[in-house]
């Protein structure tokens, strides 16, 4: 089953986005992809929104991006002309500036997707990237392996948490040369932790 707009609006509630393409044409709220635009605006006004619609009238397009969204693309179009806009896109996004988390040692760029320890570049998957970012952007706060689920897994996840010790394990492993100090602390019963720096 297709998420409705209600449930494409509260998923923005829980998880971050680097973009949203959005069709216009919408069943579920009266003023369909528009009404999504304007909620999707009141909780994240940073987010890019690519707007789809067969409608090309020059007030459809404007009420559009008066709604919030910053691109418009009219059906039908080129798969290569959806993906030029969608790099356009994410490339005057404020996430491609994001600054660069620090931590421990460990140094992670949300913008390039890269991670370093003492000068060396540590090789991750998305999803090792998903745990240690927000763990990092958390640094000082316990996090338990629910909170990690619903940030760094899809919200339609049903698995165990014991998924998370696992990722947990893959990155004390790629993190941590002999001597060096484990940055990712368990705390039986709660979660883990990276220490912030002091």
């Amino acid at each position: 089953m297709s998420p409705t707009p209600p449930d494409g609006v509260q998923a923005f509630e829980i998880d971050t986005y680097d973009l949203v393409v959005l069709d216009l044409m919408l069943p579920g709220l009266p003023g369909g992809g528009m009404d999504v635009c304007r909620c999707i605006r009141l909780i994240n006004s940073d987010v890019p929104v690519l707007m789809l619609t067969a409608l090309d009238s020059m007030r459809t397009k404007v009420e559009g991006l008066d709604a919030g969204a910053d691109d418009y693309i009219v059906k039908p179009f080129h798969l290569v002309e959806l993906l030029a806009r969608v790099r356009a896109l994410l490339r005057r996004s404020p996430r491609a500036y994001a600054p660069v988390l620090q931590a421990q040692g460990v140094s992670l760029d949300p913008a390039t997707r890269t991670a370093m320890r003492a000068g060396r570049t540590i090789v991750l998957t998305a999803k090792e990237f998903a745990v240690l970012e927000y763990l990092m952007r958390n640094a000082g706060t316990i996090i338990s392996a629910t909170e990690l689920i619903d940030h760094a897994w899809d919200s339609n996840y049903e698995g165990f948490s014991n998924v998370v010790q696992t990722y947990i394990r893959y990155l004390r492993q790629k993190l941590t040369l002999p001597g060096e100090t484990v940055i990712i602390e368990t705390r039986r019963g709660a979660g883990y932790l990276i220490q912030a720096d002091s």
